[in-house]
């Protein structure tokens, strides 16, 4: 949706407005987020899965993303601040984004190629077709690499949200095989190695057609005259936030709350509970686990063409009914959809209680089972998409009422989304494990959260006006 007032997005500092921009040459300007977006997919549809093979258990996965919201609380609202106030002749966003890039390149490098390390550091000597035990080595450097890539990702991340409001089975790759990096692990390498080409390319085209007009230096230092510097500027700044958002803070984190346990879980509970599999089990059941991670990542394929479609919806969505109402209507379907997959699950697997391990091979009408969980991942894309952009859109339509600081209310917004997720991420595996190791109760919960959600947007959600909303978001 255009924005139809001034912002505080792309000026010289003197009152200048920001460069006009098509509808082509801003997706062309905003071509990196697609570059992180491609990382964020790896993330979330291999990683949990893979990382279980190096030793790390089930209960303890989703502690490994305790960096993502780390990440976000502290980098993206500093990066939003200082890309506010950065005088740098490529612009305010542009450096930032480099930089991140530049980064992520690095850490998807360590990622890919982990299990190598750890082989060459002495986890074993064997075979990686024959040894099945613990890789400790490999498991701190894919670690060290995944965080690492999450602090690059917030880096880009921030920059390039408020970018966008300123301007408006076979190996795929069989020589990536070693001795200690399998089939398995060589398309999770070639994967990453893509992305650092896709992210490469993304990031060239954004450098490219992102033409910020330089922020003037005599006047960003008068501006910023005895205000406060560092991570205290940021907690000084939170207190002058727009009026109407802390409670869009509120219902952002409760609605945050309902989609992280499918985020984190949802390719290795397609492995688990609805192809039976486990990776400590016999052949059989390593082969039916790893067939369901593809699954599942079908089904995100699926997500991801259902929510770029939905996207094209939402403009017109948000205009006949309020960002509000399409905001809380989501929140109801993804209440459905959870307590949907947690009843699918106790279908599949034959049993309402008990352990997951204990049920894998109980009988189960698999056919309609797998169906109906690739339907709900392509239901999911609608609500998805609307997460992607609906909260954004309004936090950007706040800072805009109140003359600018995009950079900043969208540092602060994701505030909201990492504090949830380090709830998930530190709960999550113990809460499951006590129920017996399986993901439905995350999965049960996250049906509750979606609920309070959308009662709370009833309530405390302000009332934006669509006709200058700008949607730009995206996860």
């Amino acid at each position: 949706m255009a924005v139809d007032m001034e912002l505080d997005g792309g000026g010289d500092g003197k009152g200048k407005a920001p460069p006009q921009i098509s509808l082509p040459g801003l997706f062309l300007a905003c071509m990196v987020a697609g570059g992180v977006q491609y990382g964020w997919a790896l993330q979330l549809s291999l990683l949990t899965p893979y990382v279980q093979t190096l030793g790390i258990p089930h209960a303890l996965t989703s502690v490994m993303w305790l960096c993502g919201p780390i990440a976000g609380l502290i980098v993206q609202p500093c990066v939003g601040l200082y890309s506010d106030k950065c005088t740098s002749s490529l612009g305010r966003r542009r450096p930032f984004i480099l930089t991140g890039c530049i980064i992520i390149c690095i850490s998807v490098i360590v990622i890919g190629f982990s299990s190598d390390i750890g082989y060459a550091l002495g986890d074993t000597t064997e075979d990686c077709k024959v040894y099945r035990g613990p890789r400790y080595h490999a498991a701190a450097a894919f670690i060290l690499g995944f965080w690492l890539l999450d602090f690059s990702n917030n880096t880009v991340q921030g920059p390039a949200r408020a970018l966008m409001a300123d301007l408006s089975g076979e190996s795929w790759f069989p020589f990536l095989m070693t001795r200690a990096c399998c089939e398995a692990c060589a398309n999770l390498k070639a994967a990453f190695l893509v992305a650092v080409v896709f992210l490469g390319l993304s990031t060239a085209v954004t450098m490219v057609f992102a033409r910020e007009v330089a922020l003037d230096p005599v006047a960003a230092a008068k501006r910023n005259e005895g205000e406060a510097s560092g991570p205290l500027a940021v907690f000084k700044g939170m207190k002058n936030l727009p009026v109407g958002m802390p409670s869009v803070l509120i219902v952002t984190g409760l609605t945050w709350l309902s989609w992280f346990p499918f985020i984190l879980f949802d390719t290795d509970w397609m492995g688990r509970e609805i192809y039976h599999g486990r990776l400590d089990g016999s052949p059989a059941e390593v082969a039916a686990f790893q067939e369901g991670v593809r699954q599942g990542a079908f089904g995100l394929l699926l997500n991801s063409i259902v929510l770029g479609i939905s996207s094209f919806l939402i403009e017109p969505m948000c205009r006949r009914l309020g960002a509000r109402a399409v905001w809380v209507m989501s929140s109801a379907v993804v209440c459905v959809a959870m307590a949907a997959v947690s009843v699918l699950s106790a279908w599949s697997l034959g049993d309402f209680g008990g352990s997951v391990q204990d049920a894998a091979r109980a009988p189960a009408e698999e056919g309609g089972v797998r169906a109906s969980a690739l339907a709900l991942f392509v239901f999911l894309g609608l609500p998805f998409a609307v997460l992607c952009s609906v909260p954004f859109a309004v936090t950007a339509q706040l800072a805009a009422s109140r003359g600018g600081g995009q950079g900043l209310c969208t540092g602060v917004l994701n505030i909201s989304i990492v504090v949830p997720q380090m709830a998930i991420a530190l709960g999550a595996g113990p809460w499951d494990e006590l129920f017996g190791e399986g993901n439905i109760p995350a999965f049960a919960m996250a049906s509750v959260f979606a609920a309070t959600a959308a009662a709370a947007g009833v309530v405390l959600l302000p009332k934006v006006s669509v006709r200058s909303v700008s949607m730009a978001g995206g996860h």
